[in-house]
């Protein structure tokens, strides 16, 4: 069973056609990112895949349920069990520790944090020596490792990251790229990244380019950004 697979998707804005007939399968564990221009439609997807938004039609399958079918309050108890979703702006509580915001969707679905795991995963991100602090005592780059955390902490069958290095400098986005290709190696989500930046999706496996509402082309990055950006050009060129 794939970890995502969204078959026939179109959504609406009024009489615009964001996404038509949008398809996408992702295994298990898989590593991927998503790209193209503003406007195309790349976050409107992660919205719908993470039960935000509905779509207008088609299905969008997460471990076998249809999120695309699901009322706002089944889909936002699904996401806590079942979607990890990062957001360019962090989406923190300034009046939560780093702790309370890692383990809130655990709280929240009434769920045991696993201590072993929460350790070994802010470990893993380098936050363990901040977790009393509140994010606004933290960096850019501290902050979306926090937001990071969170995702992930659950084990969640996909992790949806929306442009997740967009409030970094080039530093922190750097770091954040390294850290997810980590990551990706020793979790068992599978990760969908959606960027404009050819940097931040040559750390995933498979890009994909997004044009008139549906993929237009898909290819293995080989870790090659000038390779992502000039397959990018020539997606959008013709």
């Amino acid at each position: 069973m794939e970890a995502l697979n969204a078959s026939g998707v179109c959504r609406r804005y009024g009489k615009q056609e964001v996404l038509k007939d949008f398809s996408l399968k992702m295994a298990p564990g898989s590593f991927e990112a998503l790209m193209g221009p503003s406007g195309s439609g790349k976050s409107t997807f992660l919205h719908l895949a993470a039960g935000l938004l509905s779509a207008d039609a088609g299905e969008i399958l997460v471990g076998g349920n249809d999120v695309a079918k699901m009322g706002d309050s089944e889909a936002t108890k699904f996401r806590r069990r079942h979607i990890g979703v990062v957001f360019q702006s962090f989406n923190l509580l300034n009046e939560r520790t780093v702790r309370d915001n890692i383990v809130l969707p655990l709280r929240l679905d009434g769920a045991k944090v696993d201590e072993e795991r929460f350790a070994s995963l802010v470990s893993a991100l380098g936050i363990d020596g901040i977790l009393k602090k509140k994010p606004e005592e933290l960096s850019g780059g501290e902050q979306q490792r926090v937001a990071v955390a969170r995702a992930l902490l659950a084990e969640p069958d996909v992790v949806l990251a929306d442009e997740p290095t967009g409030n970094l400098d080039a530093k922190s986005s750097r770091a954040i790229c390294a850290l997810l290709g980590d990551l990706h190696r020793t979790e068992k989500s599978a990760i969908l990244v959606v960027t404009h930046d050819p940097q931040v999706a040559a750390v995933a496996q498979k890009v994909h380019f997004l044009k008139d509402g549906r993929i237009a082309a898909s290819y293995a990055t080989e870790g090659d950004a000038e390779m992502v950006s000039k397959r990018y050009l020539e997606t959008y060129r013709g």
